[in-house]
């Protein structure tokens, strides 16, 4: 493909783009069918036009052609096909052309998925979506074009970072994006029910699905990040606070949030301003993170991409889409019905509370991880913000949410009494005690029993509200079989990803159990470490396919017996010059034994040794909340459109 052909596509795209938001909005406003009817079919044009721009950045990858300035600055002939292809995403360019082509793939599932929405609402959610995607086009063809020639072309490319040769990190952008911008559709459905003026139930059910699909995407996007992390850097952490890291949590944090809000929405028809600004808040968290990790403000491994100058126009941009959102929800929220009302001990009230609490944690993070760039702006001193700050402002905030997790679902809607719901509780409740003060008192950490115990109570409670359903030990077994196969998939869901959590936590609880050394041996030479025999067998060089690596092969014994052989290595890239590590980990599910080898000197090489107890768990936990919140999603009355389909076969 001609990259000319890309560079073209780009720019019709930015014309279809403008063309969406403007008939989309404008003729929602005026009422003109004919405009409103043109929207859907300029979103499916904005996503071919985008499509073909985007896959024919990743063939001049695939061909190496070193006359597109892109591929010169990022690729290398020898590079593998699969980082070719996964290269293209893998720097500044590059990943704005994937955020634009995502944002497109959302405005034309809206246009193909939305067929039962009210015209003027179709209309007006596909041109607030067509407006913020012309922003973004508009950048990418002015600022940030990936389709720059050179020439003459070099024979070589410079070769892209070598972190980023990775399976994991090749997966991890496009998950990851998937979920910051599916939650245009949710902030579009926002921005076009202040427009409107009308929030209902129906509202509500057209934005769950929509935002409940990007927060599982989110969810694995993270997840990957975390593992990537884990496993590349070689630190044996899986999550530091980092400020890109942070970047990501924050609209998790508020998309969890929205989520569970939109439930009342749809149910009680309650908390419906805040529903709003909570489509709004989780969008522009995530249009920030862009702005904070390609700016180059925040500094952080993970920041691969970044460039201060073009940093000013996404400023502007952001600027304009968050404002003008802000701006409309003040000048309409106060119009809008507030809705049902309810008492503060109702499934309702658990649910406010829920998102009291995931708000309050992102409030913290939030102002941990900027509040260093704003000191160093006003003062031009360097302070940071790390593990310890986090750590003991936020697992205050987890404990009451936790506990409310599990309250939450099997309070009553409207009004209930909280003794009989403990009640029903209590044989999780006693099992998270007991499993608490046991670890507490083994290894002497009385917060990482609690850690454990609410890990437990997560577990179990989430099963609580599927017992209490089906009745369970009070009706015979065949019957109580029959009404769990009964239960509507969006329950399971909610019970799999709260397992899910419960899974995650007790991972992240073992790791705090987790021990370290660090040694320099020679070859021939062991250390004992955490009830294991680590034995260095030999060092020898492996050539790779654009890299060359030091190997060392750590056989590791216990009782006498193998139960591992690691190799971990560092791997050599003459092109880049950079030397990166390449950790060995050998797993069983409940613990890593996990090495990194660093340098040689003397004729000794430093080994980095670890044993993770529970390790995998973090990220099993978190596949199981994304599996959860996709079984919610394949429940039929998830479905958009379903409420009006209902309703006009009642009415027949």
């Amino acid at each position: 493909m001609n990259p000319e052909l890309g560079h073209f596509a780009l720019a019709l795209a930015v014309c279809l783009a403008a063309a969406q938001g403007i008939f989309g909005l404008m003729g929602a406003q005026a009422r003109r069918e004919p405009l409103m009817a043109a929207t859907p079919a300029l979103a499916v044009g904005q996503l071919i036009a985008l499509g073909t721009a985007f896959f024919t950045l990743v063939w001049c990858n695939v061909v190496s052609d070193f006359s597109v300035l892109n591929v010169v600055q990022n690729s290398q002939a020898a590079k593998p096909l699969l980082y070719k292809i996964t290269g293209t995403w893998g720097n500044h360019e590059g990943s704005i052309l994937l955020w634009c082509f995502i944002l497109a793939l959302c405005g034309a599932a809206v246009a193909a998925f939305g067929q039962d929405l009210p015209s003027s609402l179709r209309a007006r959610v596909i041109g607030v979506l067509g407006a913020t995607s012309a922003g973004f086009l508009l950048f990418a063809l002015t600022e940030s074009n990936p389709f720059l020639r050179v020439w003459p072309p070099p024979p070589d490319g410079q070769g892209m970072n070598p972190l980023l040769e990775d399976p994991g990190l090749a997966l991890h952008p496009p998950i990851l994006y998937a979920g910051y911008v599916g939650f245009a559709i949710p902030f579009a459905f926002g921005v076009a029910a202040l427009i409107e003026g009308r929030i209902d139930a129906l509202w509500g059910r057209w934005v769950r699905p929509w935002a409940l699909g990007a927060w599982c995407f989110l969810t694995g996007g993270i997840a990957l990040g975390s593992w990537w992390a884990y496993y590349e850097l070689g630190w044996g952490g899986f999550w530091f606070w980092d400020p890109v890291e942070n970047a990501s949590l924050l609209p998790w944090l508020t998309g969890t949030a929205l989520v569970h809000s939109a439930i009342v929405v749809e149910k009680r028809e309650a908390l419906k301003v805040w529903t709003v600004l909570l489509a709004i808040a989780t969008f522009s968290l995530s249009l920030s993170g862009t702005f904070l990790v390609r700016s180059g403000i925040l500094n952080s491994v993970h920041a691969f991409a970044n460039d201060p100058a073009r940093g000013i126009f996404i400023l502007a941009l952001l600027g304009l889409v968050i404002g003008s959102a802000l701006v409309l929800f003040a000048l309409r929220a106060p119009a809008l019905a507030p809705g049902g009302l309810f008492s503060p001990i109702s499934r309702e009230g658990a649910l406010v509370f829920n998102n009291i609490m995931l708000c309050a944690i992102a409030a913290v993070v939030f102002t941990g991880t900027t509040y260093p760039m704003f000191v160093n702006l006003l003062t031009g001193e360097q302070i940071s913000v790390g593990k310890p700050f986090f750590d003991a402002t936020v697992l205050p905030l987890t404990i009451p949410l936790f506990a409310a997790m599990t309250v939450g679902p099997m309070l009553p809607w409207k009004r209930a009494a909280l003794g009989p719901v403990l009640q029903r509780l209590w044989w999780a409740a006693l099992a998270a005690l007991c499993v608490g003060f046991l670890v507490g008192f083994g290894v002497r950490d009385g917060l990482v029993g609690l850690a454990f115990g609410g890990a437990v109570w997560l577990a179990l409670g989430a099963f609580a509200d599927i017992v209490e359903r089906v009745r369970l030990f009070r009706l015979p077994l065949r019957e109580s079989l029959a009404r769990a196969a009964g239960l509507p998939r969006a329950a399971w869901g909610a019970t799999v990803a709260h397992l899910g959590m419960g899974i995650t936590v007790a991972g992240i609880a073992g790791m705090a159990l987790a021990t370290h050394v660090i040694v320099a041996l020679h070859p021939g030479e062991g250390v004992d470490f955490a009830g294991y025999h680590w034995q260095l067998e030999r060092l020898y060089d492996a050539p790779g396919p654009n890299y060359t690596a030091r190997v060392a092969e750590i056989a590791v014994e216990k009782d006498g017996r193998r139960v591992a052989l690691l190799t971990p290595s560092r791997r050599s890239y003459p092109v880049q010059r950079n030397t990166v590590t390449d950790t060995a980990i050998r797993t069983n599910l409940f613990r890593d034994l996990y090495a990194a080898v660093g340098e040689e000197q003397n004729g000794k090489v430093v080994l980095r040794l670890h044993r993770n107890p529970l390790a995998p768990w973090i990220w099993l936990g978190a596949l199981v909340m994304a599996a959860g919140g996709a079984l919610s999603l394949s429940d039929r009355r998830l479905r958009v459109g379903a409420p009006l389909k209902a309703a006009a076969m009642a009415k027949a």
